[in-house]
């Protein structure tokens, strides 16, 4: 009973400290989300919590809610027309009344649940403003390819001013599928697009995403985590066949990663807690699409000293690596490589240029998180592409467990007297290590 009392303890103190990061990151940004009407169900209160909870923790948040299945549910009992074309609704003057209907009482209805604050906790009833209003202007989407779409229309103009007064006033911001013209027109819109315009115009930090299809998958059926913005829109060109929200998902994150929002999260809104999970934790549980470098490989600097250090120590108390000192890496930062994703160096590798072509490739070390993902294979690559730029012609490694994973990327087994003189001389014979090396010209 105690040791797993300890493991809990243990579990919620990792939790912790990986979280914490996050909670001072994003603390006074922005973020956008936006759920469709199929997320006011029976589970609304668990994601009213999370949402409530994103905001004690300092976000400044501007939601988005759909409305479809409640407009048309009051649509069948109205016995009205249902018309889609192109995937949008055709808003006639009946289809009009529905939608104000809907919308409204969805509005309330959100409006209530986030007035309770955090439910059973000690923020239980905190005071959470709430602003609606007419921030939205539209206009309508006209007769297209012979279709009047009526009161359907497409976002015009964001009040970004008055939005963000109501933020800095601490309030939550709640915007509905409805804009409204200099006339006093009313027009029903797409809940994503408003999203999108919002996020772009108030120059958001986040776009988040609530989705109802199952999260993306790549061909191998893995989960796809994050997308840069060219690896998106080559995925959108590709020949591969994309559930039609999907494209309609992705399209939205290119266009507002075009628009300067820095990154769009994709979350199926089913997984318990996914919003937390996806804005709390280093490797989320949505598709994040990216407009800015969100891992790199680089060459390493000073400050990265630390990150390499925290890298190689599970190994150095192994016996894997030898041990290094701070002041001996710093003299030899120059020689690393690393791969630094959300602030945290996930892997590096060194090289160490001889006289004459030769060279040594130390220290490759992946997180043992990471170790699935192709990223030592990249490591290596940038490591003999960088050899090759300083005339370089062979590579030598030095290992005592690891010459499997070498020997699988072209590196032979060879003896002593391969190794340079200076290093020759240096060698452990306690250690015992292997020697591989490898022609890379």
């Amino acid at each position: 009973m105690a040791n797993r009392q300890n493991k809990q303890h243990q579990a919620f103190i990792a939790s912790i400290r990986q979280a914490a990061p996050y909670i001072q990151a994003h603390r006074g940004a922005t973020f956008v989300i936006m759920f469709g009407g199929e997320a006011v169900d029976a589970q609304f209160e668990q994601l009213v919590n999370d949402i409530a909870l994103i905001h004690t923790l300092g976000v400044r948040l501007v939601l988005v809610h759909g409305a479809r299945p409640q407009i048309e549910q009051r649509l069948k009992q109205n016995r009205a027309e249902l018309r889609y074309v192109n995937g949008l609704r055709v808003t006639n003057d009946a289809a009009l009344t529905a939608v104000k209907d809907a919308v409204g009482s969805l509005r309330v209805d959100i409006e209530a649940g986030l007035s309770m604050g955090l439910v059973n906790s000690p923020l239980a009833g905190a005071r959470i403003g709430i602003a609606s209003g007419n921030f939205v202007t539209a206009k309508p989407l006209g007769i297209r390819d012979g279709v009047d779409y009526c009161h359907t229309g497409e976002v015009r103009h964001i009040d970004a001013a008055g939005i963000h007064q109501q933020l800095d006033a601490g309030r939550i911001v709640l915007l509905s599928p409805l804009g409204y013209s200099p006339t006093g027109e009313i027009f029903n819109l797409s809940a994503e697009e408003v999203a999108t315009a919002a996020a772009a115009a108030l120059h958001a930090d986040k776009l988040v995403l609530l989705v109802d299809e199952s999260g993306l998958r790549d061909g191998r059926r893995q989960p796809i985590r994050q997308l840069s913005l060219l690896e998106t829109e080559q995925l959108l060109r590709s020949r591969r066949k994309l559930d039609s929200g999907w494209v309609r998902h992705l399209n939205n994150a290119v266009d507002s990663c075009r628009r300067g929002v820095r990154r769009t999260h994709l979350i199926e809104r089913r997984a318990d807690g996914g919003l937390l999970l996806e804005l709390l934790t280093r490797d989320g549980i949505g598709t994040l699409v990216s407009a800015e470098l969100y891992e790199g490989l680089r060459n390493a600097n000073i400050d990265d000293a630390g990150g390499i250090l925290k890298l190689l120590e599970p190994l150095e108390e192994e016996g894997v690596l030898v041990k290094r000192s701070r002041e001996l890496l710093e003299m030899e930062i120059d020689h690393f490589m690393v791969v630094k994703r959300d602030g945290m160096i996930i892997a590096c590798a060194a090289l160490y240029p001889y006289p004459g072509d030769i060279a040594e490739l130390a220290c490759l070390v992946v997180h043992p998180d990471y170790r699935s993902n192709g990223r030592g294979d990249s490591l290596l690559e940038a490591i003999e592409h960088r050899a090759r730029r300083h005339g370089i012609k062979r590579l030598f490694v030095l290992t005592t467990r690891t010459s499997h994973w070498f020997r699988e990327r072209g590196f032979v087994s060879t003896g002593l007297d391969q190794l340079p003189v200076k290093k020759r001389s240096l060698y452990n014979y306690q250690r015992k290590s292997k020697v591989l090396i490898k022609a890379i010209d």
